[in-house]
């Protein structure tokens, strides 16, 4: 006799062709990539490529399932839009059925969004992207080009109102949940490998915010041009550029005290094993080919387009793709160095877009 079917067990038929494939998911960074290949449930390249590409597609891809969906992954030769839009531009033409694109990975926040303040390892989900150095930069000053005719497009139907769901409480509340759940799950996994530790929160003791006039620079004996470095013009030494903030000597004084971290200290001074899931923040992000390492320029940025992070991809994939950014915070667009949590942060992007992908109704097939 065979053994009862469990009904709560489902089975996924591997896909026959190019044009099975819904979903993508554009990773900039090998990180990143790491980061969202724990969120498969499976790979269908596991023996090699079964789906090939189209003639003039030069993206390596690895496909598989997560959750209901068939997913292609890939991993952008090198960070920019233009790099993202070639991406996006080939992965279009070799996958036709492509209904959304995920562009996960980490970004820089703006400390202080609309609904609170935004922490080191949260995520950010784009509601509209607006590219910040498209422009013209005369002697004393950039104007940013803003007209209808050079302002991103609009999100299609769907995608808005998928997004506009996770403007609700309810919304909210569910994606947070599994999101938290997701992060854990993929910390479980990876905690069984070679790589335990990798995905770990690294503490709030790590999360610093520091003061927007506060540099990053040598503060202890200094034998270099940063003693001479008094306004946010002024020049500092190569070495403090990739230097740590503890290696600097930045001064502690000068961190900005927020409430949700000091519930974050209590939590682990309490021992209880648990940390703080991350928080989902819905809003305008920021793109553009230039790095924002300058709290002054992102202080500016966040007045005057209203955003709550920054990137480095999202409008070149924009126009070619439906898309929906979902990146996790690795630092505050300022000019310290918080490298700890690029792994972290890049983590619970993944479990987000799992998550997202878990809200995302399946459509109908003629």
């Amino acid at each position: 006799m065979l053994p009862a079917r469990n009904p709560r067990v489902m089975f996924f038929m591997r896909p026959s062709r190019r044009d099975d494939f819904e979903i993508a998911i554009i990773c900039a960074l090998k990180h990143e990539y790491d980061a969202v290949s724990y969120i498969f449930d499976e790979f269908w390249d596991e023996d090699g490529d079964q789906y090939g590409r189209a003639a003039g597609d030069t993206n390596h891809y690895a496909t598989g399932r997560v959750g209901n969906y068939n997913v292609v992954l890939v991993l952008l030769v090198e960070m920019g839009q233009t790099n993202a839009a070639t991406a996006a531009a080939s992965m279009r033409s070799s996958y036709r059925g492509l209904r959304l694109a995920l562009l996960t990975g980490v970004c820089g926040s703006v400390p202080h969004g609309q609904y609170g303040d935004i922490f080191l390892g949260d995520v950010i989900i784009s509601k509209t992207v607006v590219q910040y150095d498209f422009g013209w930069h005369y002697p004393t000053m950039f104007v940013r080009r803003n007209t209808d005719e050079d302002k991103l497009g609009r999100p299609n139907k769907d995608i808005r109102s998928l997004v506009a769901t996770f403007e609700t409480d309810r919304g909210l509340d569910q994606l947070e949940q599994r999101t938290a759940h997701f992060l854990n799950q993929l910390q479980a996994n990876v905690g069984r490998g070679r790589r335990r530790g990798k995905y770990n929160y690294p503490g709030a003791v790590k999360d610093n915010l520091f003061e927007p006039t506060h540099r990053h620079k040598h503060h202890v004996s200094p034998t270099c041009i940063c003693p001479n470095c008094f306004n946010s013009s002024d020049a500092i030494c190569d070495t403090a550029l990739i230097s740590s903030c503890a290696d600097l000597g930045c001064n502690d004084k000068r961190h900005i005290a927020r409430n949700r971290f000091q519930a974050t200290q209590q939590l682990e001074h309490d021992r209880t094993g648990d940390y703080p899931q991350p928080a989902v923040y819905v809003g305008a992000v920021a793109s553009g080919d230039k790095v924002i390492k300058s709290a002054g320029e992102r202080d500016r940025l966040t007045k005057e387009a209203g955003v709550i992070a920054f990137e480095t991809e999202s409008a070149g994939v924009w126009d070619e793709l439906p898309c929906i950014v979902v990146k996790g915070v690795c630092d505050y667009a300022d000019s310290h160095k918080h490298e700890e949590w690029q792994n972290y942060a890049a983590a619970a992007a993944a479990a987000a877009s799992k998550a997202i992908l878990e809200r995302y109704i399946r459509t109908d097939k003629p």
